[in-house]
Formats: C-alpha cells, sequence, structure tokens
C-alpha cells in the first residue's frame, strides 16, 4: 500500500473511532426508564403539579411545610424510584418534588444537557411560584449538574443545594472512564458544574462517597474546593455510588438540612 493511501487509512480510522463516541454519547449518558404517569404514582406520591401537566411527583409532610425540597434524580430510572428521598425528608418537616426530566418516565421531550437544563430551570420557577420559598435544591450524580446549571438560573428563586455524589465537570469523569479518547473535542454536554457554581452565593452541600467506582470522590472534592462559600464537604464513607443511601441516617440529613436550611442540627 502507497504511502499516501496508509495515510487517509489511518486518518480515516481515527474519525470513525473518534465520531462513535459523539454519535452515541445520549445512550453512554442518560438511561432513561419509561412509564406511565399513573404507574409512578404510590402511598404518598402523587403527580406534581397535577395531573395531565406532569413534572414530577410530590409528597407533603404531616405538617405544614417549612420549605420544599426538588430533587433532580441521576441518569437512570426515573423519579418514581427516588421515593426515599420523599421517605426521609417529609419527616424534616419538608414537601419533596421529585423532579422528572424530558423523556424520562411520561414525559417528551429530548434528552441532553440544554434541554434538561432548560426544563430544570422552568421546574425551579414552578415550584417558586407555588409553594414560595425556602427551595432547596438536591441533585444526585447527573442531577447534580442538572441542579447546579439550573440553579445559577433561578439564583434569586433557590435558598440553597445540595449536591450528592457530583462532579467538577463531565469532562472529567469521561476521561476517567475513558482515557484512551480526546474527551475535550468530542464531548458534546459539559455539565461543568465548577463553572456554574462559581459565584451561586447560596450555600452548597457537596456529599460524596468514599468508595464511588462511577464518579470517583475526588471530582466532587474538586467541585466542593472550588465553590466559594458557604459550603460543606460530606464523605459517606465505605459508600459506593448507588448504594450511598445505606450509609446516611435521620441524623445525617438532619444535619444536612439545618446547614442548608437553618433549624436544629444533630
Amino acid at each position: 500500500m502507497k504511502p499516501a493511501a496508509v495515510m487517509l487509512w489511518l486518518v480515516t480510522a481515527c474519525a470513525i473511532a473518534l465520531a462513535a463516541p459523539a454519535m452515541f454519547q445520549d445512550s453512554l449518558l442518560y438511561h432513561p426508564a419509561r412509564a406511565q404517569a399513573a404507574d409512578m404514582v404510590s402511598a404518598g406520591l402523587v403527580a406534581w403539579p397535577k395531573e395531565g401537566e406532569f413534572r414530577g411527583l410530590v409528597a407533603e409532610p404531616s405538617s405544614p411545610a417549612r420549605g420544599t425540597a426538588l430533587v433532580f434524580h441521576g441518569n437512570a430510572g426515573h423519579a418514581g424510584h427516588r421515593d426515599y428521598y420523599a421517605t426521609v425528608l417529609t419527616r424534616l418537616g419538608l414537601r419533596v418534588i421529585l423532579a422528572e426530566y424530558p423523556a424520562y418516565g411520561p414525559r417528551d421531550g429530548a434528552l441532553g444537557e440544554r434541554s434538561l437544563v432548560e426544563d430544570a430551570a422552568q421546574t425551579i420557577s414552578l415550584a417558586h411560584r407555588l409553594h414560595g420559598p425556602p427551595l432547596l435544591l438536591i441533585g444526585e450524580s447527573l442531577g447534580a449538574g442538572v441542579a447546579a446549571a439550573a440553579g445559577v438560573r433561578q439564583r434569586e428563586q433557590i435558598a440553597a443545594l445540595m449536591l450528592i455524589t457530583p462532579w467538577d465537570k463531565l469532562e472529567n469523569v469521561a476521561a476517567f472512564h475513558y482515557p484512551w479518547l480526546p474527551v475535550t473535542w468530542v464531548l458534546k454536554d459539559r455539565y461543568d458544574s465548577s463553572a456554574n457554581l462559581a459565584s451561586i452565593g447560596r450555600p452548597v452541600l457537596v456529599a460524596v462517597a468514599e468508595r464511588d467506582r462511577i464518579v470517583p470522590a475526588r471530582f466532587g472534592t474538586a467541585l466542593y474546593e472550588a465553590l466559594p462559600g458557604p459550603k460543606r464537604l460530606e464523605v459517606v464513607r465505605a459508600a459506593d455510588h448507588n448504594d450511598w443511601i445505606r450509609y446516611v441516617d435521620d441524623a445525617w440529613w438532619r444535619s444536612a438540612v439545618a446547614f442548608l436550611l437553618g433549624g436544629p442540627g444533630r
């Protein structure tokens, strides 16, 4: 084979190698579960804001709510799979809204950072309008990136953020999992939480799982270190990315909420 032909073959092969992950990024990053709204409703969780305009699920505490926690879940499943947030946070007197993303659960829409963040900003605005302050944003994994980007857009409407198993920027997590890829060139969705929260001006609690194999704790720690104050770092000892909830108790949640919204701690 002539040198020119070899070079062309190499360039073509490299182009294909780079194009493939770029084309399939949505399937690598987003794993939505589809479900009808009626199938997601369960004891204590009802459609929010109402049937026919589904944007998530809501649970009310047994006494008048002292605030609202708006939860943005991780990249897999749907909002109905996160009922544990409602269980623990309603015991602390908070109304809990489990927000749903476009293309997840029963919702139409497109996947991708722009779609999810724009929709989340609308959800924040609606929650604030319907329920008033204080409004606490909670984001887990992908949801931490969504909450960071949407929260800064709606800064005046939120009181604080809790980011669970977050990253500083998605680029770093992608490079960890795919070290052979020039991720800076091919990554479509960025979710740069460090940049988004650089001037947030709200309390932020960052919780990392000590043994996280999906989003290693160092990326969440880097986000914490880049944040302005007030801020707090919680390391959930012995926990991995998907089992951290087993390693925290009501006292942990009470202390976290107290830091973010004020009130009695441990």
